[in-house]
């Protein structure tokens, strides 16, 4: 029988069902199912042999499928990285160009219309362009040999592309240096823009209209650690505005945590570096591992998808990891509109004419949408694309950071090829947006941590709306990089990150910062104080580490709560939080207890305060009362007898919740029963054969608040955390780094090495990725050589 395959798989890609197609093509399931796999290896492209090219290259790939790329030019080694980045990922690539310059509805529908519009809105194509055009003839020559690296696999793939473009029905257009500097500016707004942090506060100002109560609901957790301790700046001696506060977030999974060991607290005298970024987990990585060598680099990591060089990683003298240092790079305006004359607004007494631009999204199956942006001197109107809860607080306007003259791309290839600590750190000075805190160490011993971007100075900072009109809110100044928090050094011999507060309120100046819960960092300080001598065993068991500390400081009150109550009933939920140690782990029923009662005492302590619109928003901001709430009430929050009560009715919700979704046998309510991570495809919620291509669905330990960060959704699942852990120790010889992915290095869904690393993640059972060519050699699978045509 002969099969259309084109045909067959545009139907599928256009919701048909499986079973409706094989009816219509008269399949057997079987034979379906032979023609699905044939399908899918087919377009698992080859990694052995030789090709004619314009570039001299060598490609060779360990079984976990990662390259190690050599080559002697620049050009050389920069196309190798295209082409073997293309090799993997070329739908990913082509996808994540779309979501950056706001072409998804074009290929996706009207679902992808919001994602275009904040793409749209942020102006994030001409940002690109214009970062083009102003680099380095240096750093320009290596993105543009990296496009033609992908354009080259893109001609010889032919017909055989990766399967979603036939399952969507379109091919992809050809690389350009823009649309990897795109993919980086999304990857800035990502990290950077989080409205709702501002928003939330803004509305809840708004809602209490009282202090007291607004500055409770600000409440932070683990207030008190910090990465740069007193004594390591000189202190303030005028008040400019306030340094930052840890804040509340629904997005606490969207963290990372790093940190170095110095030698004096190693067994081998030399430093450990360890790192895990935390972002959503998918069945194809945001992450691409490598081994650059030739032309000044041996450097092995990962980098983001699309983007050319490592964010993470080691080359022979310096390994580096970082996190988000959550320093607030935006701000909203409230603009005040000239009731008589639309589009003025006013600033400084004066009306001024805002700037309106248009924009056409072209949307699969139904007529282009246009999108009309207006741009005051502070920046875009967006109003569409913040919460929509706050959709009559307009017109706001964003200032953002990342529309400034930006190219962390370069500082990012000059990091790869530091040779000390002292030159990595040199190496960030350009660096502009995201504020990243970077730890770092050298194979001389030293150890460091630098906060990088750009931040501006804030008169009056405050976390809601700040008013347009007013000169006194411009941003007028930036940090200078020589006076950003940094750690040379130290004499504890060790620096840790987490998402923490960066520096404690007498810095010299204000940060602006918006940091994540504390308590990732005290388990990580109080890891590394309490053991004399570290190695990479002992590292790696704290990247694994599951004690959910706000448990541990809050059960004791949440127990003299319940048991305040009429608590007869709950004889055994007590009795289980009594006994239990504190750890997320997967076979825990009293993990599963206090986290499904926490969300729903947020619910609790959000309405108590809110109206039921804002009770969903709220809750998700409120970790921080909440968790004080547990204890204490010391701003009367709740009225006089209502706390317990409220503790109840959480409880007994979350009872409800438990035995619904897991069964009456509280037995059986194991973490890991409810708390699972699964590598959703992208394409996943598009129909069922979309859904063929996700993996996963294993109970895991963790939370969103433990060191081995997973997270934690409204149907309990591990849906962002720590996709990615890496460790260098700095006495391997020979040099290399130890990392593992949770999905795995390909992104064809036919590929060995498709999401195959999801087990060995689990257990942190690292790969190790040398840099000497004679282990690279001993542990190749694939060689790919690539010969420039003569």
């Amino acid at each position: 029988m002969k099969i259309n395959d084109k045909s067959l798989l545009k139907k599928l890609g256009a919701g048909d069902s499986i079973e409706e197609v094989c009816s219509a093509a008269g399949l057997s399931n079987e034979q379906f199912e032979k023609w699905w796999s044939t399908q899918l290896a087919s377009r698992v492209p080859s990694s052995q042999g030789s090709r004619t090219s314009s570039a001299n290259a060598e490609i060779l790939r360990d079984k976990w499928g990662i390259p190690h790329i050599y080559a002697e030019r620049d050009e050389d080694l920069f196309f190798g990285y295209g082409y073997a980045m293309a090799q993997d990922r070329l739908w990913q690539l082509d996808y994540l160009r779309r979501k950056a310059m706001g072409q998804l509805s074009e290929v996706l529908g009207p679902s992808s219309l919001e994602t275009d519009t904040i793409s749209h809105t942020l102006g994030l194509t001409q940002l690109a362009e214009a970062e083009v055009r102003r680099m380095s003839v240096r750093t320009r020559t290596r993105l543009d040999a990296f496009s033609s690296g992908i354009n080259e696999f893109m001609i010889e793939s032919g017909d055989l592309l990766p399967i979603e473009f036939d399952l969507l029905d379109y091919s992809p257009e050809s690389w350009t240096s823009a649309d990897s500097v795109a993919i980086w500016a999304e990857l800035r707004w990502y990290l950077t823009g989080r409205l709702p942090i501002i928003v939330i506060p803004e509305l809840a100002k708004q809602t209490l209209d009282n202090d007291e109560l607004y500055k409770a609901f600000l409440t932070g957790e683990a207030e008190n650690e910090s990465i740069v301790a007193k004594g390591m700046y000189p202190a303030r001696h005028s008040n400019i505005g306030s340094v930052g506060q840890t804040v509340s977030d629904s997005s606490e999974g969207q963290g990372s945590n790093n940190w170095t060991i110095a030698g004096q607290l190693t067994a081998s005298g030399l430093p450990l570096v360890a790192s895990d970024p935390h972002i959503a987990f998918g069945s194809i990585s945001c992450w691409y591992e490598a081994h650059l060598s030739g032309a000044g680099f041996n450097v092995a990591g990962t980098g983001y998808a699309g983007v050319p060089g490592l964010l993470f990683g080691r080359n022979e003298k310096v390994a580096w990891g970082l996190t988000n240092n959550i320093c607030a790079q935006r701000d909203l305006y409230k603009e005040k509109e000239n009731p008589e004359k639309p589009g003025y607004y006013l600033y400084d007494g004066q009306w001024e004419q805002a700037v309106k631009t248009t924009a056409t999204i072209t949307v699969k199956g139904q007529s282009p949408v246009t999108r009309t942006i207006r741009r005051t001197r502070n920046g875009p109107i967006v109003d569409e694309i913040i919460p929509e809860a706050a959709s009559h607080t307009g017109p706001v306007s964003l200032r953002w950071m990342g529309e400034d003259p930006c190219d962390e791309i370069s500082s990012m290839l000059d990091m790869n090829r530091a040779n000390t600590a002292n030159e990595f750190r040199k190496a960030l000075r350009p660096w502009i947006v995201p504020t990243f805190s970077f730890v770092f160490a050298d194979s001389e011993g030293h150890i460091g941590y630098q906060a990088s971007g750009r931040l501006p100075i804030k008169k009056d900072w405050d976390r809601g709306y700040r008013p347009g009109w007013d000169p006194e809110h411009q941003w007028n100044e930036t940090i200078r990089f020589e006076e950003m928090p940094s750690i040379t050094d130290p004499s504890n011999g060790w620096i840790r990150s987490a998402n923490n507060r960066t520096a404690p309120e007498d810095f010299p100046y204000p940060l602006s910062g918006v940091w994540s819960s504390g308590y990732r960092a005290q388990r990580i300080r109080e890891m590394i104080e309490s053991e004399a001598t570290h190695t990479r065993e002992t590292v790696n068991e704290m990247q694994m580490d599951v004690v959910a500390q706000r448990a541990v400081d809050t059960i004791p009150g949440l127990l003299q709560l319940l048991t305040g109550t009429n608590a007869n009933n709950l004889d055994e939920e007590i009795n289980i939080l009594k006994n239990w140690d504190g750890r997320m782990s997967t076979d825990s029923v009293g993990a599963s207890l206090f986290e499904v009662f926490f969300a729903n005492w947020t619910e609790e302590v959000a309405a108590a305060r809110f109206p039921a619109n804002l009770v969903p928003l709220m809750a998700g901001a409120s970790s921080g009362l909440s968790t004080e709430l547990l204890t204490k009430d010391t701003s009367n929050w709740f009225p006089s007898g209502e706390r317990a009560k409220s503790a109840r009715r959480a409880m007994d919700k979350t009872i409800d919740n438990l035995s619904k979704d897991v069964g009456q046998d509280k037995s059986k309510w194991n973490w890991g029963t409810i708390h699972k991570v699964h590598l959703y495809h992208p394409l996943a919620q598009m129909g069922p054969i979309f859904s063929r291509l996700s993996r996963g669905g294993q109970g895991v330990s963790g939370s969103g608040i433990t060191v081995s960060n997973t997270g934690f959704d409204p149907n309990y699942l591990a849906v962002m955390g720590a996709n990615y852990r890496l460790i260098a120790d700095l006495s391997d010889d020979p040099p290399g780094l130890w990392a593992v992915d949770a999905a795995g290095q390909s992104g064809n869904p036919g590929s060995v090495n498709y999401c195959d690393q999801l087990d060995s993640w689990m257990q942190n059972s690292q790969h190790f990725i040398p840099l000497d060519r004679k282990h690279v050699d001993e542990n190749t699978t694939d060689k790919l050589i690539i010969r420039r045509s003569t």
